[in-house]
């Protein structure tokens, strides 16, 4: 890969952080009057390690809602820490294909 395929790849991971991190919690735009439901609880499962880093420098900010809708944002929020983008799925089915050519 030459160097500007490089940079070009930087400068997009980095413009995606950015956008990604305009919508972690903790950055005000939940409180008790608009409070962060299930789809809101998926996406912060989702970058919730992205959330613990900048929590790492920024004290304010989260890796979960307070201010949310109850069960459903903990439900969205759990099933994406657990799921990873489809990543227990993926992992199982590696491991039932390796069982099974093992077995043949």
């Amino acid at each position: 890969m030459n160097k500007q395929k490089k940079i070009i790849i930087l400068l997009i991971a980095i413009l995606a952080i950015l956008f990604i991190s305009g919508c972690i919690p903790g950055d005000g735009k939940n409180n008790a009057e608009h409070p962060a439901g299930f789809f809101k609880g998926i996406w912060h499962g989702w970058i919730a390690p992205l959330s613990l880093i900048i929590g790492i420098f920024k004290p304010g900010i989260r890796i979960y809602e307070t201010a949310n809708t109850g069960w459903w944002y903990d439900f969205g929020f759990y099933m994406a820490i657990i799921s990873g983008f489809g990543g227990l799925s993926l992992t199982r089915r590696k491991k039932q294909c390796r069982k099974e050519e093992e077995n043949l």
